[in-house]
């Protein structure tokens, strides 16, 4: 028997607003996490170690930095004569064309192609969520129930489940979604992981666009979750998977800086160096890291490239990031190429690439943090100077 033919398509193209300041000039996908990685190096490794042959990544908000990053999709090992990696970007000269107003939207307009590709399973993948999953299972599973969709579910905080699409199941079957509702029933919430049959896909998108056209009305598909998931649901063609392991979706400020606190606990909440299950990802060309002897290193992860010589605690440090004699950094994360200059201390921040923290600045403060708006945040390629002050929970611009 042969296996069945399996596309995938990851969602790349959201703007990623809950970001703030770290996405107004790259893609969500392309946020890095861990100090190596990259958002999308997930969803990509996944495919890999699950043998997916043909991987599609539908990009529109600033493509160019993910555009560099997945390149031919050599780490993934997908750049293949046949099949492998394909980017697909918004286009003109049809019914289809134009920007994608969500990820149903997305899937539509690009439907001709996957009609034409003619899949047996259509695997839709978000890029920004960090988890391990053999996609197989997924897809036998889908297959086996015959159901129109199949939702991976994994069971979250209440607090957070609210941001989702909230699922009740029962023996296997979804009998409830509510997408991001304000009074979530449940803690069990898709993980915009799907596996779908693509015919009853497509021409319920297509049905939907053809009213949306009658009605004259311009503002597209949206989500999998305002309409099409509801409706299989409703029609009792939804089954469910569930995901056990770990699972952080990283859309929002606390999420982000909470993921990288996670790689700190002993043992990490995710192991990132699992020699079974590597997460691949586009190697920087960077020197070992070095702790000076002046240095004091309390559970902190160091990226090729580093050099530390100030006191560093619970924190995680992206290439080349620099730390001078008597700076302090606790609590935070720096991206690639920061540069705290002496007696500067950072507290509770995420700090973006290229950043420098001139000398005896203060940038957050130390405590316990209970949202995103107890961090400060520092934007692409700013400045802060010297002897001045960040205010826990303010925002810089990139600059």
């Amino acid at each position: 028997m042969e296996p069945p033919r399996v596309l995938a398509l990851v969602m790349a193209g959201g703007a990623g607003s809950r970001l703030e300041v770290l996405t107004e000039r790259r893609a969500k996908p392309a946020m890095p996490y861990g100090g190596t990685y990259r958002l999308i190096d997930f969803p990509l490794s996944n495919c890999m170690h699950s043998g997916m042959d043909d991987v599609w990544i539908i990009q529109q908000y600033q493509p160019q930095a993910l555009n560099d990053y997945v390149s031919n999709g050599r780490p993934w090992d997908l750049d293949r004569n046949y099949g492998g990696l394909r980017i697909l970007h918004p286009h003109l000269g049809d019914k289809e064309g134009g920007f994608h107003q969500g990820n149903a939207d997305a899937i539509w307009r690009n439907a001709p192609l996957i009609r034409e590709h003619d899949p047996d399973v259509l695997l839709v993948l978000s890029a920004d969520h960090v988890y391990r999953l053999d996609y197989r299972d997924v897809v036998a599973h889908h297959l086996s129930t015959e159901k129109d969709v199949t939702m991976v579910t994994t069971e979250v905080g209440a607090d957070d489940a609210s941001r989702f699409g909230v699922v009740a199941g029962q023996d296997g079957i979804v009998v409830e979604y509510n997408y991001k509702p304000e009074e979530p029933k449940t803690s069990v919430v898709a993980t915009e992981v799907f596996a779908f049959a693509p015919g009853p896909l497509l021409d319920r998108l297509e049905h939907l666009a053809t009213a949306i056209e009658d009605e004259d009305d311009d503002s597209g598909l949206e989500d999998l979750g305002d309409d099409i998931l509801p409706w299989m649901v409703e029609k009792k063609r939804a089954a469910e998977f569930r995901l056990e392991g770990y699972w952080r979706d990283l859309g929002t400020i606390s999420a982000y800086w909470g993921a990288h606190m996670d790689l700190l606990n002993d043992p990490p909440d995710v192991d990132l160096g699992d020699p079974g299950w590597p997460v691949h990802t586009v190697g920087a060309q960077r020197p070992p890291a070095r702790i000076h002897t002046s240095a004091a290193n309390e559970n902190t992860l160091l990226s090729p490239g580093c050099s530390v010589r100030g006191e560093i605690a619970r924190s995680v440090l992206g290439p080349g990031v620099v730390i001078e004699d008597g700076a302090v950094v606790r609590d935070s994360v720096l991206l690639q190429d920061c540069h705290v200059e002496a007696g500067a201390t950072i507290e509770n921040a995420i700090i973006d690439a290229n950043v420098r923290v001139g000398r005896d600045a203060q940038v957050g403060a130390a405590g316990a943090v209970k949202s995103g708006d107890d961090l400060v945040v520092i934007g692409m390629g700013a400045t802060v100077r010297n002897d001045s002050t960040v205010e826990a929970g303010d925002r810089i611009e990139p600059g």
